[in-house]
């Protein structure tokens, strides 16, 4: 492990692949602040973990869809931060937070649709915003896409879609910000087996004999897949990959 003396700031840090990228940065030396949204028994066990590995740790709780409540969250920021880490400000920030909707185009809501929206589009646009005086020079932005932005299955349209917009932004962002001399990139995952959309990926074998099926590598994901790559952007190596899609799928759909 390096120590990079670095922080990040990582939303929907308390399970799943959020969980999976607070612990690979921390493996790689750099301390950790993360939102979750209700389990604060969950977040204190990734806290406890990340300590373990002798890295400092906090979690902050947070509704990513109520953007009212960012001027608030930031407001206090730099305390809290202080507090846990000796710093003031953050030098990575990984937009994770989010849910999944299985519902047909025609069946589709207005209300489901704004609710994707809020979290997986305005929520990290208004969030990135509100960042930006807390978020180093030099420092990275990685946004969570997914691989159905690029391939399409029924029930997805909403979700997939307001991940499309995340690319699109991404790549403003990292022209945008070059001045600063900060890189901008996507992690797009394919199938995970977490309990991200109530497990079905995990708990489901017919789903997840099929995706094992449409898998290059021959089997679904799994959360420890994705952190690594997240780590990996976060580090001095990945400092020349900027505006950039990087799919981790096992090569799904090819």
């Amino acid at each position: 492990m390096t120590a990079q003396n670095k922080t990040a700031l990582i939303t929907g840090g308390s399970r799943g692949l959020g969980k999976e990228m607070a612990i690979a940065l921390a493996e790689k030396g750099v301390d950790i602040v993360f939102t979750f949204h209700q389990n604060k028994a969950a977040a204190d066990e990734v806290v406890a973990s990340i300590q373990a590995l002798g890295q400092k740790a906090v979690a902050l709780q947070l509704d990513t869809a109520r953007v009212k409540t960012f001027d608030t969250f930031f407001g206090g920021l730099s305390d809290r931060i202080e507090a846990a880490t000796g710093r003031r400000k953050f030098d990575f920030l990984v937009n994770n937070a989010g849910f999944a909707l299985y519902a047909g185009f025609a069946e589709t809501s207005e209300e489901q649709f704004d609710e994707i929206v809020n979290v997986h589009f305005k929520g990290v646009y208004f969030f990135t915003q509100k960042a930006l005086p807390f978020l180093n020079d030099g420092g990275r932005i990685i946004n969570v896409s997914s691989g159905l932005a690029r391939f399409s299955f029924p029930g997805s349209s909403a979700y997939g879609s307001a991940k499309g917009a995340i690319e699109v932004f991404t790549r403003y962002l990292a022209k945008e910000l070059g001045s600063r001399k900060i890189a901008a990139n996507v992690v797009a995952p394919g199938a995970i087996a977490t309990d991200f959309g109530g497990g079905r990926v995990r708990d489901n074998k017919t789903i997840n004999d099929h995706i094992a099926e449409l898998t290059a590598l021959g089997r679904v994901g799994e959360a420890g897949d994705i952190g690594g790559v997240v780590a990996f952007l976060c580090t001095p190596e990945a400092g020349w990959i900027n505006g950039q899609r990087i799919e981790v799928s096992g090569g799904m759909n090819l």
